[in-house]
Order: C-alpha cells, then sequence, then structure tokens
C-alpha cells in the first residue's frame, strides 16, 4: 500500500492504473476507521482493480467547532487497517493540500439537503459536497462507496454528481452493527462506559417500531420512539423522522411512499448518534 499525501503524486498513480484498463474504486472517510469502514474497503476490493480510501478530517462540514477539535484522529492505525484490507493507496492529505485556498463553491443541493442533517447543521451538507466533489475530480474513480448510516449524505452526493456530472457510481453499503446493534461510527469511543451501555437503545427502538408502525400512522410511530429512546439515561432525541427514502422529505401516511425510511439523530451525552430503519 502507498500512503499518499499529494494530490499530483495520487494522480500519477492513478493515471498508471486507467492506462492499463484498470477500473478504480473510493471509499471516502474521516478516519478512525472501524468495521463499518472496512466493510466499504471489502466491497470495493470484490468491484474494482484498485481500491483509494481518503483519510481526511473536512473542515468544511463541521458547522461546530468543538466537534471538528474533538474529531477522533488514529492516522497510523488507520493506515494499519487499510494495508491489512489490502488497499492499493491511502490517501491522507494535509488541509493546505485540499484547500490551498478557502473554497466558496455552493451547490443547489435542493430539497434533500433541506431537512433533518440540513436544518440542524447549517452549511452542513455543502462542505460535504466541496470534500466529495475534489475528491472524485483527484481520483476520477469508477465507483464510490459510501454507507447507509449516513443515509440523507448518499442523497445529498447523487444530486452533487448529477450537478458536476461526474461519471461514476454511487454504492450504497449495509449499515454494520455491533453485537447489541449499535451502529458502528467514528464517534462511539467518545462514549462513557455508561453511555455505551445504554445506546443500543436506539437501534432497539427503531427495529420495535418497525412491527409498532403496522398499525399505526407515521406520527404515532415518530412520537413512540421519540418516547422509548428519551426514556433512556444520557439520551436525548434531537429529531426522528420518517421520510421518503428518496426525496427525504416527511410523509404523513404511510400510502404516501413505497420506500419510507425513519432517521434519527440522538444525543448519548455529548456524542451526536445517527441512524435509520427502513420500513
Amino acid at each position: 500500500m502507498e500512503i499518499v499525501r499529494e494530490i499530483s503524486q495520487l494522480r500519477a498513480g492513478l493515471d498508471a492504473a486507467r492506462a492499463q484498463g484498470k477500473t478504480i474504486g473510493l471509499v471516502p472517510t474521516m478516519g478512525a476507521l472501524h468495521d463499518g469502514h472496512l466493510s466499504l474497503v471489502a466491497k470495493a476490493r470484490q468491484e474494482c482493480d484498485v481500491v483509494v480510501v481518503s483519510v481526511f478530517v473536512n473542515p468544511t462540514q463541521f458547522n461546530d467547532p468543538k466537534d471538528l477539535q474533538s474529531y477522533p484522529r488514529t492516522e497510523q492505525a488507520d493506515c494499519e487497517l487499510l494495508q491489512a484490507a489490502g488497499v492499493d493507496f491511502a490517501f491522507v492529505p494535509s488541509v493546505a493540500e485540499m484547500y490551498p485556498e478557502p473554497d466558496t463553491r455552493v451547490f443547489d443541493l435542493g430539497p434533500v439537503a433541506e431537512v433533518m442533517e440540513g436544518a440542524m447543521r447549517p452549511g452542513h451538507f455543502n462542505g460535504v459536497a466541496q470534500v466529495v466533489s475534489k475528491l472524485f475530480a483527484i481520483t476520477q474513480p469508477d465507483r464510490a462507496y459510501f454507507g447507509e448510516k449516513d443515509f440523507q449524505q448518499i442523497a445529498v452526493i447523487r444530486r452533487m454528481v448529477e450537478l458536476e456530472g461526474f461519471n461514476l457510481e454511487i454504492v450504497p453499503c449495509p449499515i454494520m452493527r455491533h453485537a447489541d446493534g449499535l451502529a458502528m461510527s467514528s464517534r462511539n469511543v467518545r462514549l462513557t462506559h455508561e453511555q455505551r451501555a445504554v445506546a443500543p437503545a436506539i437501534h432497539r427502538a427503531l427495529a420495535a417500531s418497525v412491527e409498532y408502525a403496522k398499525s399505526h400512522t407515521p406520527a404515532e410511530t415518530i412520537a413512540h420512539v421519540v418516547d422509548e429512546i428519551n426514556s433512556q439515561p444520557f439520551m436525548q432525541v434531537e429529531y426522528y423522522q420518517i421520510v421518503d427514502g428518496k426525496t427525504l422529505q416527511p410523509i404523513t401516511a404511510w400510502a404516501e411512499t413505497s420506500e419510507p425510511v425513519g432517521c434519527v439523530t440522538v444525543f448519548c451525552g455529548d456524542v451526536r448518534l445517527i441512524d435509520n430503519i427502513k420500513y
């Protein structure tokens, strides 16, 4: 595995691979890697000749400076995991390399970026679109792999691809969970022992609501899930919305969509956790 810090060096390596007719798979990450990320790498390894994993904590997608500062950074451990997973290029750029000057681009991401995370974290998705569009332009991948834990992010990235005219396939991959159901996340390491013990209640409430939803409206199901999660110590739901899986707009009746998805954000202590479930 090559650890590459400069865009020019990565481009040269990938141009050589492309000249040999090889396909390129990209897994964009912010590091602090876990088995969820490695499942994306495994899928890319299975489907592509050359696998690139970016490890970059992107400052433009954080609207809270404290969140950016506390985001875990474990570069050496990340590179060891990527090496073991058979990655060809680990792209580990500095902020100055990615943003030699401020990125002032504003993307017209439309309704998919205006609800849920978009409403709670102004500017977040524009920052995601900035960095992912840069990574796509640098690597020109055939396929890019994203975890469905960030369900809304995938919809936003699809919209950005449409706007920018990138020619690639976005490959969504299933949420990876710990044995107790908690969705794998780099933020989980910030949970105290007591918080980590109650955090699986998020997925338990979501999973149980699938049966509940069969005899209740979306609004009743939302209230039920929120009450369940908020009844746990340390837990406070920021939002729970049931939306159309394609448009991400909230639904008021199950008949409004063939793909209802429930998306939740919960503060467990001061750690912000997200999860979702398909109904």
